[in-house]
């Protein structure tokens, strides 16, 4: 069998469709939230065991770039993944199955979740 058919394994030249895009976006946000949730039960973990352990929580997340990053991070994969999750409530009762409605709810899925971010990194960092 030698079939001669083009094979195109460049990554950068395939476009994926909206919905594509929404679906991994959805796979890695639930990814860092696993990952994420060590780092949140250990803070939860110290902030509830003493006085001072809270205070050190509390000033590493007020002072602390890379705690308010993690901070940060792990709202913004809470919003997207909550968005994305509706998106599938909602398309499992039978809404916006078909292709162009699909793209169109993914598209706002997305939307919400740049929006969800902005706002995490302003209660994050203001």
């Amino acid at each position: 069998m030698s079939k001669q058919r083009p094979v195109n394994l460049d990554l950068r030249t395939i476009k994926m469709p909206v919905t594509a895009r929404a679906s991994i976006l959805h796979r890695i946000s639930a990814v860092v939230l696993w990952v994420g949730m060590a780092f949140a039960l250990i803070a939860l973990n110290l902030s509830l065991s003493s006085e001072e352990s809270f205070a050190g929580i509390y000033g590493a997340l007020t002072g602390n770039f890379f705690a308010q990053f993690i901070a940060w991070g792990l709202l913004t994969a809470l919003g997207y993944y909550s968005m994305a999750t509706l998106k599938h409530v909602v398309q499992d009762m039978g809404h916006f199955e078909e292709l162009e409605s699909g793209k169109q709810i993914a598209m706002g899925v997305i939307a919400a979740g740049v929006i969800l971010s902005v706002l995490a990194g302003i209660w994050v960092w203001a």
